[in-house]
């Protein structure tokens, strides 16, 4: 296990760190958001939103973390509230840059584990009432089974087997100094 994305429940996160010792831990990007636009007028939301989301359309480490310190200067005047939110979560919000730019957008966000999961709650619904917990444990497994036959199998997978061998590349090779320092 090298990394782990959930929000910032410090339960959670200190569960991470006890059975996931060395692994990576990463706030999602969309809950942070959340988190951070309950802060602001829901009028200036929009345009919040958008200004930290430029932080992610970077194309490397170099430029997000430039992109970072721009953001939370721009903030600081507008919204300091904000930009102080994003200074405290810094390392939690860009440790993706940790790994490959290839496996940036799926590892920003918990969105897929919470597609798989609606998955199986609208499943759920449709059936209703379960004679027992195993007939829920074999149709939540089977939902499962799909979802890896589908990143295992399909023509645009998840992670592919080419992209999975960045993750061996050197700490030399990902260098990020502010990460490191943390």
């Amino acid at each position: 296990m090298k990394l782990v994305i959930s929000d910032a429940h410090t339960g959670l996160i200190a569960a991470i760190d006890t059975v996931f010792q060395g692994s990576s831990w990463e706030r999602c990007r969309v809950h942070f958001m959340r988190n951070a636009l309950s802060t602001v007028p829901k009028a200036t939301g929009p345009m919040v939103a958008s200004i930290i989301r430029t932080i992610f359309a970077q194309p490397d480490t170099e430029h997000v973390f430039t992109q970072f310190h721009e953001v939370v200067r721009m903030l600081t005047r507008s919204h300091p509230k904000v930009a102080e939110m994003l200074e405290d979560a810094q390392n939690d919000i860009l440790a993706f840059c940790e790994f490959p730019v290839a496996h940036w957008r799926q590892i920003w966000s918990t969105n897929p584990l919470e597609r798989v999961n609606k998955e199986i709650k609208r499943r759920t619904d449709v059936v209703g009432t379960f004679p027992n917990p195993a007939a829920l444990l074999r149709l939540a497994g089977h939902v499962l089974i799909e979802q890896h036959d589908e990143w295992d199998g399909a023509d645009r997978r998840y992670f592919s087997e080419h992209s999975m061998k960045l993750l061996n590349t050197t700490e030399e090779e990902v260098a990020i100094p502010e990460l490191a320092a943390a």
